[in-house]
């Protein structure tokens, strides 16, 4: 029984081992418009990515300016006049 079993472990291992090393065919070669239509899909991505980026950096100034109490305002502060001696 034990002879059994180990000659089936050991197959199992070896067709484990030699389909780990099996080599896959090539893909088949992509059309003209499946390049394209890819290629408008990863711009798309890109353009999202980009977009999703600059409101996380809008949202982040933001909340750091608020927990800083920095104004958001654009007018530079006013000076108060120099007192004269």
């Amino acid at each position: 029984m034990k002879r059994i079993l180990l000659a089936l472990a050991g197959g199992l291992m070896i067709g484990a081992i030699a389909a780990s090393h099996a080599k896959l065919p090539p893909p088949p070669p992509k059309s003209d418009a499946q390049k394209a239509a890819e290629a408008e899909k990863d711009a798309a991505s890109k353009a999202k990515d980009a977009a999703d980026l600059d409101k996380a950096r809008d949202r982040a100034v933001a909340n750091y300016k608020k927990n800083k109490g920095i104004a958001m305002d654009t007018k530079p502060a006013a000076k108060a006049p120099a007192k004269k001696k």
